[in-house]
């Protein structure tokens, strides 16, 4: 029987591939085109209107019911996906198969006890049972042997003599500890009736004017209060004594308003208390997430806003005569510390501090101007505020973790590079990348799953840092930055120069450090011009024997950008014509520069490790083709040598392993299904670089006939590993600091 509607629906099919063929630019004929796209069109159309017969006459011979029961099941979870089951599709839909599968195979062995309905049972019921099996255990780390134990690079290296005691360690002041606030919420006993000082509310609506509707409605109806009036609560951690004490706000990130976030930050508020620092957690739960909405980062300037609120309340308290804490706090020593969206807001409100109005609505106007002598990023994000922030003169810290499944880039070091000193006084900023930390174990309310149900049960948890291990980590870069910008105990610096100065107190893993101090001198940052052979000044760059060479913006995970340009070089002495010759890049300095090298300075540059497979970019296709059939090349362990040279010849030089080792790619497993990770993380690792400081001193011992005051040329020297690649950036000069 003749289908007339099957006829005018190919027509539907010829018109629509028609045109697509037809402007399908391929350097045929459109005509041409067009008919090869209408071909593929009907048969497309056909085959599934042959599969879609079959279909239909096997529905026949089953019952309506069983049908109608499939099909609905279908719909509804269908519906379930697109109301928020937070699985990728393509993995919900393979599960969604699986669990109707087992319930047809179930229906099917009890209408016929059959070999074939108990085969088909027992293979799906095996599916299942892995399935369930997976999502219930914590994972794996299947990078675990491919990177040496943490610290082992570093043995022989020339580390400086410690002259600090453990900053993690408990301090000699007893802690007391409070809450303020309003007195009026409605959900927490500590901010209504246990409040020891009761504080105004604050009127906040021009700093979020995205509070309307639903997300407006059912907050106020949680909390009892709205954007104009918002409450100032915190928890204190007061050390006891007569003070005045350094004063730190710790501020959350977004998590389920109603899972608080402002008690996570205990043991950080305990510790620094004991060190003689007064130290608060801010509540800002009312801005954070909610099924009723998020607002996706148009309360940026509301988190950023409040602490400095905070930071008022706290200068009139302290102002007060009469009152409990006057003079209680040194408001010229300032810490804000932030986690998640709190660590981007921190920067905000380092940004805003000195500012007269609300850049974004000036009928808000601002008087604050606190002495903010320090920001540090936990975890931080850098794009929820629709503005670029750029500090200026302050000291700054940001810490990420390799396993953060939350902010799976290290987005600290972007306002890290963005920061400028531009006057005289001593400062520092510092990035630490610590592998195997995740997001939410830097809160301890949080936990070690930094999604929420159903998508933790896919989450690779095992390879993890212990909560305290993570925690004890905090501590001790936190602390140590505190000592070093509060308190002046510069001596702290050295942690973040060469972490090895504190493995003792550290968890045993892997840490990179950036660190650079406000006197360091720019020589090559990459960042200029996109000519590879200058660089800042008069310096001048040129590459020998090097199997790879070019400048990029290095790439996040996730296939973002890091905002920040490096060199990238490899050499290949395995495959290269004259393997005696071996790859050198070196920058050749001017007298005309004045670069400020000295006997008490250092050279100094950011690197990291790359990836060696980068390298085939030489081979030909045939060679491509047969390696496939080889082993891959191991990963090296890398190290090369650092040669300077005075204006007189005189050399000296040193490999970068007596320094500090070159850590291998940390690579990372988000996932317990390989084939997510891309989906829903990105690539198994990025590009972190970490600083190098290389003493005048010890390039003078070498050679007691080397000028370190006269150094014409840097020399990087590809001459220990036979292949390899590296990221290399930031070269210049630091003083003593």
């Amino acid at each position: 029987m003749k289908n007339h509607l099957l006829y005018l629906t190919l027509v539907l099919t010829i018109i629509f591939y028609g045109i697509t063929g037809y402007h399908f630019l391929t350097g045929w004929h459109p005509i041409i085109m067009m008919c090869i796209a209408i071909s593929i069109g009907l048969l497309i159309n056909l085959i599934i209107y042959g599969l879609f017969i079959l279909i239909g006459k096997g529905l026949q011979d089953i019952p309506l019911k069983s049908t109608t029961a499939v099909l609905s099941t279908i719909g509804v979870l269908i519906i379930l996906k697109y109301i928020g089951f937070g699985w990728p599709t393509l993995f919900y839909s393979a599960i969604i198969a699986l669990g109707i599968a087992f319930c047809i195979a179930l229906y099917r062995y009890q209408l016929k006890r059959s070999l074939f309905s108990s085969l088909f049972l027992l293979i799906v019921f095996i599916g299942v049972g892995y399935i369930f099996y997976v999502l219930s255990n914590s994972g794996s780390d299947p990078y675990e042997k491919e990177t040496p134990l943490a610290f082992a690079e570093q043995s022989g290296a020339l580390l400086p003599e410690a002259s600090f005691t453990n900053p993690a360690a408990v301090g000699s002041y007893a802690v007391k500890t409070f809450t303020y606030g309003s007195g009026t919420d409605e959900q927490r006993e500590e901010f209504s009736a246990g409040i020891t000082f009761k504080t105004n509310t604050v009127d906040g609506k021009w700093l979020i004017p995205d509070w309307k509707d639903k997300k407006k409605k059912w907050r106020e109806r949680y909390w009892g209060f709205g954007a104009e009036n918002f409450p100032l609560n915190g928890r204190v951690y007061m050390p006891e004594g007569n003070g005045p004490f350094p004063l730190t706000l710790i501020v959350h990130g977004n998590h389920s308003m109603i899972d608080y976030s402002d008690d996570g930050y205990g043991y950080l508020g305990n510790l620094l208390a004991s060190r003689g620092i007064i130290a608060v957690s801010v509540d800002e739960n009312f801005l954070n997430g909610h099924w009723s909405g998020d607002f996706r980062g148009k309360e940026m300037p509301a988190r950023a806003w409040l602490l400095l609120k905070h930071l008022e309340q706290w200068r009139n308290w302290n102002g007060e005569d009469g009152h409990e804490l006057s003079q209680k706090v040194d408001m010229e020593n300032i810490m804000l510390v932030g986690h998640s969206r709190g660590g981007e807001a921190v920067s905000i409100a380092a940004a805003y501090n000195p500012l007269p109005y609300f850049p974004d609505q000036a009928k808000e106007k601002f008087d604050f101007n606190f002495n903010i002598k320090g920001v540090v990023a936990l975890a931080p994000t850098d794009y929820r505020y629709d503005r670029k922030i750029v500090l200026n003169n302050i000291n700054f810290l940001s810490i990420q973790g390799s396993y953060d499944a939350d902010e799976v880039s290290f987005w600290g070091m972007r306002p890290y590079r963005r920061l400028k000193f531009t006057d005289s006084i001593s400062r520092f900023k510092s990035g630490v990348y610590i592998h195997h930390a995740n997001h939410g174990q830097f809160n301890s309310t949080w936990g070690n799953s930094d999604f929420g149900a159903p998508s933790k049960w896919l989450l690779n948890l095992e390879p993890l840092l212990k909560e305290a291990e993570q925690q004890e980590a905090a501590k001790v870069f936190i602390s140590a930055f505190a000592e070093a910008t509060l308190k002046d105990n510069q001596a702290y610096r050295s942690i973040f120069k060469n972490v090895a100065t504190a493995k003792e107190w550290l968890p045993v893993e892997h840490y990179l450090t950036s660190f650079e101090s406000s006197d360091f001198h720019t020589i090559a940052d990459f960042e200029e011009d996109i000519d590879i052979t200058t660089a800042i000044d008069s310096t001048k760059i040129q590459a020998t024997n090097i199997a790879l060479w070019k400048e990029q913006n290095l790439p996040t995970r996730d296939e973002g950008s890091q905002e920040n340009n490096a060199v990238i070089l490899g050499w290949d002495d395995e495959n290269a014509t004259n393997s005696s010759e071996k790859g050198m890049y070196e920058l050749t300095l001017s007298a005309d520069d004045s670069i400020p090298f000295s006997t008490n300075s250092s050279l100094q540059f950011t690197l990291g490790a790359g990836n060696h497979e980068w390298l085939d970019v030489n081979l030909t296709d045939a060679q491509k083709e047969a390696k496939r059939d080889d082993d891959k090349r191991e990963v090296p362990q890398l190290d090369f040598t650092v040669q300077l040279t005075d204006d007189t010849g005189q050399t000296s030089a040193l490999k970068v392993s007596e320094i500090k080792g070159i850590t291998k790619p940390l690579k990372t497993r988000f996932t317990k299904f390989k084939f997510l990770d891309k989906d829903m993380i990105g690539n198994d690792w990025e590009v972190q670089l970490q600083t190098y400081h290389f003493p005048m001193q010890a390039f003078s011992i070498i050679n007691p006939e080397f000028n370190v005051e006269a150094i014409r040329s840097i020399k990087f020297i590809f001459d220990q590993t036979e292949y390899g690649v590296v990221v290399l950036d930031e070269i210049g000069v630091s003083g003593e600091d």
